[in-house]
């Protein structure tokens, strides 16, 4: 019997995490492991400590799940977000399986929490319009039709004419700690993005992820009212380990068509 127990791997700008996850339950079933994303984040530097990770996990199996923080098409990495400019334009899945033996699936890794969400989070059985911002060091988004993926959004990226900048350059968490914001000033920036979120795309949810997530109850109540609901991941920190195992499963599969 085939194992359902895949390596979900989440590679950010600052830290690279793994662990093992039934992809049945949606359950870690190891401790998640974090080595420091080498700098700079050069392909093969990073690849390197992929592997690294893998033999320290001591994982067996013959697929990794890996989410990304960059566009991906088809393995492909067609921009860099919080890493090395070098890696646009490589095939990661290609370099990945290359260098670790085993059969690696890429995606972005905003689009894996989203997926962890909508598997066994706060997404789970949603209709209409779905939307997941990570909250870190940037914003990455994941956006849901009917629970189907539409991939590679990146709405950290949305330009504010107001502020003449992009809106993670002024509303994530990591401006929030750089700038000493308290919880009403930054919300009071988040609360733009909402609003204008919610004008396009008429969403019925949006969910917040990231590490602040786990903080939600200490700035709901700056939010302002919106037509849509407005939750916390539910998964938190796992929501990309476990995303992202879920996709290397199911792209095992061929249960997900190819992205153009």
């Amino acid at each position: 019997m085939e194992s359902k127990i895949i390596l979900g791997v989440d590679i950010g700008g600052t830290g690279i995490k793994g662990a093992l996850v039934d992809t049945s339950t949606g359950k870690a079933v190891t401790d998640r492991i974090r080595i420091e994303t080498p700098q700079p984040a050069s392909p093969e530097a990073v690849a390197d400590t992929v592997n690294i990770l893998i033999k320290e996990i001591g994982y067996k199996g013959s697929i990794i799940g890996c989410g990304f923080p960059a566009i991906i098409h088809n393995g492909v990495a067609k921009s860099a977000s919080n890493i090395d400019e070098s890696w646009i334009g490589v095939d990661a899945e290609k370099l990945f399986s290359k260098k670790t033996g085993k059969e690696v699936f890429v995606l972005n890794d905003a689009d894996a929490a989203g997926i962890a969400e909508v598997h066994f989070g706060r997404l789970k059985g949603a209709s209409g319009v779905s939307i997941l911002l990570t909250l870190g060091t940037g914003i990455g988004s994941a956006v849901f039709i009917n629970g189907q993926l539409v991939p590679n959004t990146e709405f950290g990226h949305l330009y504010l004419k107001d502020h003449k900048k992009i809106v993670e350059k002024y509303a994530s968490n990591s401006v929030r700690k750089r700038k000493d914001l308290d919880y009403e000033e930054w919300i009071m920036r988040l609360n733009e993005l909402l609003n204008h979120l919610g004008h396009i795309f008429s969403p019925s949810n949006i969910v917040l992820g990231g590490g602040i997530s786990k903080k939600f109850d200490d700035y709901e109540k700056y939010f302002d009212d919106f037509e849509f609901k407005l939750k916390p991941a539910k998964l938190l920190n796992h929501a990309g380990l476990i995303g992202a195992a879920i996709y290397g499963m199911e792209k095992s599969k061929n249960l997900i068509g190819q992205e153009s």
